[in-house]
């Protein structure tokens, strides 16, 4: 069992699946909120200018919220998971009975025999760590975190939420008014969120299709609602 665990596909897969994870919640935002924020303010302003100014102030104020939500998300899970692992410890500690119990239940419930189970349950019981492991595991489903998950996903999501933004900013920067940006904004991040939604949904296992009409449906609602709203104000 220790040799499986020590296996490294398990864990680069892990690791793949949770950068793919911080990438699509950070593209996701900075596609559509910097997108309706520009759509909003040319509804509502005569000046470029303006619009980059304040779009760019968006980015960098969205990069740093999204990047501190990632790090805490990955705190909790890492505090989570010590917690558990104090608490397993102790249970096995004082209770060794009733630990014992639930991991033949847990044996039980994996098909095995019941001499295989008793086999099976006093191997891993004998070693504190590996008996403290396979609870986690299997009594909580609960796997060890990376100890840079914290770190890594506040990076990923914040550069991906910048990324994101500056693809319907960047329209912007080569146009004279913002009515024609908007225009420009709108065919580029229209464009994008079809590419994007379409490959999110194949990665999460939905229809491909309905996933990029869906993505583009969400971020064009949200720059219509923005621009009428500005433009109702003004």
């Amino acid at each position: 069992m220790s040799a499986h665990h020590q296996h490294p596909h398990p864990e680069e897969h892990l690791t793949s699946s949770a950068l793919l994870q911080d990438i699509v919640i950070g593209l996701s935002d900075g596609l559509t909120v910097p997108f309706a924020l520009a759509a909003g303010l040319s509804g509502a302003v005569q000046s470029s200018e303006l619009v980059i100014t304040a779009g760019l102030a968006e980015i960098v104020a969205g990069s740093i919220a999204m990047g501190l939500g990632g790090y805490l998300s990955g705190r909790t899970e890492l505090d989570h998971y010590a917690a558990e692992l104090q608490r397993e410890y102790r249970e096995v500690d004082e209770v060794p009975h009733v630990e014992r119990a639930e991991v033949q239940e847990l044996l039980a419930d994996m098909g095995l025999s019941p001499a295989t189970q008793e086999l099976a349950m006093r191997e891993l019981t004998a070693d504190r760590d590996q008996w403290v492991k396979f609870m986690m595991k299997y009594e909580l489903g609960l796997e060890e975190p990376d100890p840079r998950r914290a770190r890594n996903s506040a990076a990923t999501i914040g550069l991906a939420y910048a990324a994101g933004g500056l693809i319907p900013l960047s329209a912007y920067f080569f146009t004279s008014t913002p009515a024609e940006g908007l225009l420009w904004s709108a065919l580029i991040t229209l464009l994008c969120l079809l590419v994007f939604g379409y490959f999110r949904s194949r990665m999460t296992g939905q229809p491909p299709v309905w996933g990029a009409l869906k993505m583009a449906a969400i971020g064009a609602v949200a720059a219509a609602a923005a621009y009428g709203v500005a433009s109702l104000i003004e």
